[in-house]
């Protein structure tokens, strides 16, 4: 059942790799030391012999652990239920800072801060780690324990990353939510995670609006009775209601602690929990542990995305998305800088992310389709100095190829690749990747992540190539999900209840014979017409063929004949152009038999950072309940979306 898809070897290449990404690639070098001679052979390697890999990673990558383990893998309790690096401790401050500020690296710039208003702020290994314990003993003269939870509602600024890490020193248990969120939404993980501790700002600004984090804050905090405290950032300095008892500024808070020591944290000790949103129920509380998420981030890192200590990774980021922690996990764990950007990518300036790179001497840029059609559609072609730029990574969704192609050929003149990067927030990371030392055809991935056992399968659960199916995991690996917070039966229904032993990820994709993996979008988003399936991103792709188009968004609605047709949401440049000539071309690029109807829309439902909200669009269309509205950003509202009346 294991796929045995070769890795990078697409008929017509867009970027083919020299010898200079050959030479500098850490997982080649790192093949050819464990006596391998090509990525199949290694990667069959490292899914049928996980104790022999993992534990020649952890060597490789130097990912220390205080104590050392007796076993990799321990899945006595069940294959769902994996124990990682069982009899050993490893604590993420460890790795993340304590052994950087007392080396070399001390005086380097670990983390820069670059904010929606304009501001820049940084700090090195040694200040982050003296601020990272500084709070740990705050944290602890609060009343946080080992195995408390702490909220942490809070811009990308520095102090986010030193609650983070402060947390993992004691032991305590992060809850990083998304700026974005309103009073309820933040209710709903404070009382999930039945949180002790908040960790806030006054506020931040978003396009140069003022965001009022704090008093989102206490709404919520008035339905969240466990949280005893409240710590401050006094980011705006705009000046917020305090609650004399409850809240406390970080800058007030006493200068020098008594200091604490760090906790020898069990690998498998909860780290951090994410939430992630449901389109009905209750968020799904995503447990990272402190070695599974340290080992799969420095892997993803430091193999996938050729990370190196020298490197400096920028991204548009949030705590609340599991790019936040990542950054702080694989980024601070490999020695390299970290640059937190805050906000949106064409604000305050339409090049404001070629300044960062520029500012910063960035040489990793994450960035997300949707984003890159904006910056795209404003560009006046030039960008400033990319000297220092070698790569970008992509994540969140798929890409549409002319999109990919502005940005791999314009932007980044054909000699950057785009590294595209897919998994999520249950997989502590990636599953599929674009290796930047192996060839890559435009807007695909061209192999899985080292110890992934990735399949595609059929309807029958088995594997399926040159077709679109379902992407499943067939083994475990560190940095899965131990399950969600307080709902272990949700997990095993979410992932493991459709084939024995096998993890159903929830995206539909598609291998074919020469290596080429691509996402078609989520299970759930599905489209079949007349018996077919398609994912949506395939069609949204020819869609945006037509540069009139700058946006789309595919949803499949029941029809009697064909089981489902298609309608598309659109966003044009010219609102009042042809739109006979539009929809004539629209079909013609999709094909008659997937041809939709055509929707002219002012924007598109997205999340605050960027993703299209499908799921939430066809509810609307269809009259359905729209499920948790959350994430939101209120610049796009779901009323664009016309509600369907039967009249086509």
């Amino acid at each position: 059942m294991r796929n045995t898809s070769p890795f990078g070897r697409p008929p017509h290449p867009v970027w083919v790799p020299g010898e200079a990404e050959r030479e500098r690639s850490r997982l080649l070098t790192a093949m050819r030391s464990w006596g391998y001679d090509t990525m199949e052979d290694l990667h069959r390697a490292s899914v049928e012999d996980p104790e022999w890999f993992w534990r020649a990673v952890v060597e490789d990558l130097d990912i220390t652990f205080t104590e050392p383990f007796e076993r990799v893998l321990d899945d006595g309790d069940g294959k769902p239920f994996p124990r990682w690096f069982t009899g050993g401790t490893l604590n993420a401050a460890h790795v993340c800072s304590h052994r950087h500020a007392r080396g070399p690296l001390a005086g380097k710039t670990a983390v820069v801060y670059e904010g929606d208003g304009g501001q820049r702020r940084t700090l090195t290994y040694a200040q982050l780690d003296s601020a990272v314990r500084r709070f740990a003993a705050h944290l602890t003269g609060l009343g946080v324990t080992r195995g408390d939870r702490v909220v942490l509602f809070l811009p990308v600024v520095p102090e986010a990353t030193v609650a983070f890490l402060a947390c993992a020193m004691i032991g305590a248990i992060s809850v990083p939510a998304f700026t974005g969120y309103g009073a309820e939404a933040l209710a709903t993980r404070l009382r999930d995670s039945e949180a002790v501790l908040l960790v806030t700002a006054d506020g931040t600004t978003r396009r140069g609006k003022r965001v009022p984090l704090k008093q989102t804050a206490d709404e919520a905090l008035a339905t969240a009775p466990t949280v005893r405290h409240t710590v401050v950032v006094r980011h705006l300095a705009d000046g917020v209601d305090m609650r004399a008892g409850r809240d406390v500024y970080w800058d007030e808070l006493e200068p020098a602690p008594a200091p604490v020591e760090t906790v020898a944290t069990d690998p498998n000790d909860p780290l951090t929990i994410v939430y992630t949103s449901g389109t009905t129920g209750a968020p799904k509380g995503i447990v990272h542990s402190h070695g599974g998420l340290a080992v799969k981030a420095a892997t993803d890192f430091g193999y996938g995305f050729d990370v190196h200590g020298d490197d400096v990774i920028a991204w548009i980021s949030d705590m609340g998305w599991l790019v936040g922690p990542l950054m702080i996990m694989g980024g601070l764990q490999l020695g390299a800088t970290v640059v937190f950007t805050e906000g949106v990518p064409n604000h305050p300036g339409e090049k404001r992310l070629w300044e960062i790179v520029d500012r910063n001497g960035v040489t990793v840029q994450g960035v997300a389709p949707t984003a890159m059609r904006a910056v795209m559609a404003a560009s006046d072609g030039t960008f400033g100095d990319l000297t220092s730029l070698r790569a970008f990574v992509s994540t969140g969704e798929a890409w549409d190829e002319p999109t990919w192609r502005w940005l791999f050929e314009t932007v980044g003149e054909g000699r950057r690749p785009i590294i595209n990067y897919s998994g999520g927030t249950e997989v502590g990371g990636g599953l599929l990747n674009s290796y930047p030392f192996l060839p890559m055809a435009p807007a695909s991935f061209n192999g899985p992540l080292p110890g992934v056992d990735l399949a595609v399968l059929d309807q029958d659960g088995k594997p399926a190539v040159g077709e679109i199916g379902e992407l499943a995991v067939l083994n475990t690996f560190p940095g899965m999900t131990h399950a969600f917070w307080q709902d272990r039966e949700r997990y095993l229904e979410t992932y493991w209840d459709r084939w024995d032993g096998v993890w159903v990820h929830g995206d539909l994709a598609g291998v074919d014979e020469d290596g080429t993996w691509r996402i078609h979008g989520r299970s759930d988003d599905t489209i079949k017409v007349s018996g077919r399936r398609v994912g949506p991103a395939e069609i949204e792709a020819a869609l945006l063929k037509d540069r009139r188009i700058v946006e789309a968004a595919v949803i499949g609605v029941p029809d009697e004949q064909r089981g489902q047709r298609v309608v598309a949401f659109v966003v044009t440049g010219a609102p009042d152009g042809d739109l006979d000539d539009v929809t004539a071309t629209a079909v013609r690029n999709v094909g008659r038999s997937f041809a939709p109807t055509l929707h002219v829309v002012a924007t598109l439902p997205k999340t605050k950072n960027g993703k299209i909200m499908r799921r939430a669009i066809r509810a609307r269309h269809l009259g359905a309940p729209t499920g948790d509205l959350s994430s939101l950003d209120p610049l796009t509202p779901l009323d664009d979306i016309p509600v369907y009346e039967g009249e086509h």
